[in-house]
């Protein structure tokens, strides 16, 4: 699985390191709600992914967190107050029960019109779940 992630993040320029343990990323989804929440939530997730697949940091670790957040502005005592006081555990919960819900077994995920892609997708991939939806949708208008 490793080698193929690899490949796949190779080929679309995507930083990827030599991770040799997986980390719990429960505190960094909660944080990345905050980070939605001020605007910055695109660039947390792309600093999250930078430090956990191209660095191999620890994302579970609080400051990991903190330094992170720093790292694109967002304020380092209202991070450390969220991830202290669990302040969007409940919103990652909903967001996990919605999951499970729909089907989504594996990170990540494509849903699309109930039809699902499991994995990183090549792009021709994606472009095909997406055209086939859209015949469907042309066809049923008719």
């Amino acid at each position: 699985m490793m080698d193929h992630l690899k490949q796949v993040a190779f080929k679309l320029g995507l930083p990827f390191g030599e991770r040799k343990k997986t980390y719990n990323s429960r505190l960094a989804q909660e944080l990345g709600k905050f980070a939605e929440l001020e605007g910055k939530g695109d660039e947390f997730h792309r600093a999250v992914f930078k430090a956990y697949f191209a660095d191999g940091q620890n994302i579970g670790k609080t400051s990991i967190l903190i330094d992170i957040a720093g790292s694109i502005h967002l304020n380092g005592k209202n991070a450390q107050q969220v991830i202290t006081e669990r302040a969007f555990k409940d919103a990652v919960d909903l967001d996990w029960k919605r999951s499970y819900e729909i089907g989504v077994t594996a990170v990540p995920t494509f849903l699309f019109d109930k039809q699902r892609l499991v994995g990183a997708q090549s792009f021709e991939t994606l472009e095909k779940l997406l055209m086939s939806n859209n015949v469907k949708k042309r066809n049923l208008k008719k």
